[in-house]
């Protein structure tokens, strides 16, 4: 444990998740097989985008890259920590600290624009079908992709400039799996208050903004769909947003239940367990909300298959 007045840390004690250490072998190979199923579930995504010209539409050109980002999202936490289980080992040098701060707040924010972008996407379709091919054009779809990465690298790059800048640590054991900046700041003794506000300002442009986008996307969606409630309308509008509707639940339901409900309790398992959820659980489910709930995706791997079979 360091000192309260050590000025500087070479290294961090990740706690890992609140199981017991006989239990460690079960859940590491869990984990494990979590890991490797997000991996390739979602280059299974972006291989069939790509493979199949019908696919070629806005809609999965955002979800291609979305299957990018999850796998990139779980690869931030998901290694050190079945490393950190595999090996007994629960350290992580300091410059590991902060290159996995800088990463996790890039692809989560990523995330978050994705899903608007995705949400938008379905607004269009649904409520201006007609202007659909004009609004929905490929110069836009780059560059609300190429907006995502420079806010998301922005945002990733200003958390961790200024964790950087803070000197003073009064213990170097984190209760958690990975470096959570929220659970660092609490062990720091020099002033976070720049940090706090700048988290707080930010976290209203990177999760808020898209969240309320979102929720104004399916407001008028819903209001159109009333408008006609036709049985084929209704059925229509649930395979087009229904994949979506779900992602947006279980990622957004966990980042809210997790940030707006903190426990009262630092070091309390409910936190650790919530993260698990939006950094492992969400980006494995992914792939089979998008593969077992959309008939394109099912078509483009039938028709994948019986090409290669074919070639054979």
């Amino acid at each position: 444990m360091m000192e309260t007045n050590q000025s500087t840390v070479s290294e961090f004690i990740l706690l890992g998740l609140p199981i017991q250490p006989e239990d460690q072998a079960v859940y590491s190979v869990l984990f494990l097989a979590m890991y490797m199923t997000t991996v390739l579930g979602n280059l299974l995504i972006i291989l069939l985008i790509r493979l199949d010209s019908h696919l070629h539409t806005p809609m999965y050109f955002f979800l291609s890259h979305l299957a990018f980002t999850d796998i990139s999202f779980s690869s931030v936490t998901a290694p050190k920590m079945l490393m950190n289980m595999l090996t007994h080992s629960q350290s992580i040098s300091y410059a590991g600290c902060v290159s996995q701060i800088y990463f996790f707040l890039l692809f989560g924010c990523i995330d978050n624009f994705l899903l608007t972008s995705m949400a938008y996407d379905r607004y269009v379709a649904i409520c201006h079908p007609l202007h659909y091919t004009t609004v929905m054009s490929q110069s836009l779809c780059v560059l609300l992709v190429m907006i995502s990465w420079v806010f998301s690298s922005t945002n990733g790059l200003v958390h961790t400039l200024l964790f950087a800048r803070l000197s003073h640590f009064k213990d170097n054991t984190v209760h958690h799996f990975f470096c959570d900046l929220s659970a660092l700041l609490k062990l720091s003794i020099s002033d976070t208050t720049i940090n706090e506000l700048v988290i707080l300002t930010l976290a209203v442009v990177v999760i808020t903004v898209p969240f309320i986008c979102i929720l104004i996307s399916y407001g008028h969606i819903g209001a159109t769909i009333l408008r006609t409630p036709t049985i084929q309308g209704i059925c229509k509008a649930l395979s087009t947003c229904g994949s979506h509707l779900c992602v947006v639940f279980l990622y957004y339901g966990a980042i809210i239940g997790l940030y707006f409900f903190p426990s009262s309790n630092n070091t309390n398992a409910k936190d650790v367990i919530a993260s698990v959820l939006y950094t492992v659980v969400t980006p494995m489910l992914n792939p089979f909300i998008y593969s077992l709930r959309n008939r394109d995706m099912k078509g483009a791997l039938k028709n994948t298959l019986s090409r290669r079979l074919c070639s054979h």
